[in-house]
């Protein structure tokens, strides 16, 4: 489970790695040069940590719930 959060957050990163690159942007220039390009940034990974969290609690939730019906079988 944790290898393919791994290479979802990497497939997930690579297209920002390339947008990063295009300096003629100037709402991010304004916003970095005002401080609140990181208050984006940090409410980006705030909001995705706990996307995952929920998602692993799901996910071990289900599989708890699987085991228990199998032992019912």
């Amino acid at each position: 489970m944790i290898h393919k959060i791994k290479y979802f957050l990497i497939a997930m990163l690579i297209p920002v790695l390339t947008f990063a690159q295009r300096p003629e942007i100037e709402m991010a220039d304004t916003m970095r040069d005002n401080g609140k390009i990181y208050v984006v940034v940090g409410v980006l990974l705030i909001i995705l940590v706990g996307f995952f969290t929920y998602l692993i609690f799901i996910d071990r939730k289900l599989s708890k719930l699987k085991k228990e019906l199998d032992q019912l079988k």
